[in-house]
C-alpha cells in the first residue's frame, strides 16, 4: 500500500535508526522503504547495502553526484512500487511515528489518482531562531504570491498518491511547493501537527542565503504556473 521515500546525503549515522523506526511505525501496513542516496561522500551506501542484506523491503537508489532534494524525491517516487507515497527527510528530525496518523487522515473514498496531500506542521521546531524567522517570512511571501495558507511547506513529512504526483509539473525545489501545486490541480491540502527532533548526527546541507534566493525565483515561477492553469470540468458521455 505505501512506499516511504527518503532522500539522504551523507546521513550514514542517521539512516539505520530511521529505517528501524519506519518499520516499527508501520507493523500492520504493507510497505517498502526507498532510500535515495543523493551523491553521498560518506559511507552511506555501504551502510545501506549491509542493512538491505537483512531487509527485503529496503530499496536503494543512488545519484552518482548530488542533484538536490527534489531530484532525489523524484527518483524515489518514480521507482516506488506502491500506490501511496510518504516522504521523510533523511536527517532523522522527522518522527516516523507520525506516519500512521497521516495514513488514517485519508478520506475513505480517496483514490491515489486524486490530488490530495497531507503535510506536516512542525509546531515545536528544533531549528535555530534565525531559521524559524526566515520560515515565517517565507510563509508571508507564499501567502501573498500563491494564496497558500500552508503553515509549514518545508516539512519533510508528506503523504500523497503516486499517480497524483505524476500530474504535477516538476522542477528543481519542487518539493517546497507541493501544497500550491496540489491546489493548482484542484486538490485538497491538509496540515497535521508533527514532532520535530534535534539532529542526532551530521549537519544540514542547506545554506540559508542559497535557499532564500532560490525560493524567490521559484515563487515567481510557481505563481506563473498557477495563473496559466485552467481546470476543465469533464463529463464522461460514454
Amino acid at each position: 500500500m505505501l512506499s516511504v521515500v527518503i532522500p539522504a546525503r551523507d546521513e550514514a549515522a542517521n539512516l539505520p535508526s530511521l529505517i528501524a523506526e519506519v518499520h516499527a511505525a508501520l507493523p500492520a501496513l504493507s510497505h517498502e522503504i526507498v532510500i535515495v542516496d543523493d551523491g553521498s561522500t560518506d559511507d552511506s551506501l555501504q551502510v545501506l547495502k549491509r542493512l538491505a542484506e537483512h531487509d527485503s523491503s529496503l530499496r536503494i537508489m543512488r545519484h552518482k553526484s548530488s542533484c538536490g532534494q527534489s531530484a532525489a524525491l523524484r527518483t524515489g517516487i518514480r521507482a516506488a512500487r506502491k500506490a501511496w507515497i510518504a516522504t521523510l527527510d533523511g536527517d532523522g528530525q522527522n518522527d516516523p511515528a507520525d506516519l500512521p496518523v497521516f495514513w488514517a487522515a485519508r478520506p475513505a473514498s480517496l483514490s491515489p489518482e486524486q490530488p490530495w496531500l497531507a503535510i506536516g506542521n512542525r509546531v515545536d521546531r528544533k531549528d535555530s531562531a534565525w531559521r524559524r524567522l526566515l520560515s515565517r517570512v517565507a510563509f508571508a511571501f507564499r501567502r501573498w504570491w500563491l494564496d497558500d495558507d500552508t503553515p509549514d511547506t518545508g516539512c519533510g513529512v508528506k503523504l500523497f498518491g503516486r499517480a497524483a504526483w505524476f500530474d504535477l509539473p516538476w522542477f528543481s525545489h519542487q518539493h517546497r511547493f507541493f501544497p500550491a501545486l496540489m491546489r493548482r490541480n484542484g486538490g485538497c491540502v491538509v496540515s497535521l501537527p508533527v514532532r520535530h527532533r534535534p539532529r542526532r548526527a551530521g549537519h544540514s546541507k542547506y545554506t540559508t542565503l542559497g535557499r532564500t534566493w532560490a525560493g524567490i525565483a521559484d515563487l515567481k515561477g510557481v505563481a506563473w504556473l498557477i495563473r496559466r492553469n485552467r481546470l476543465p470540468v469533464v463529463d464522461e458521455i460514454r
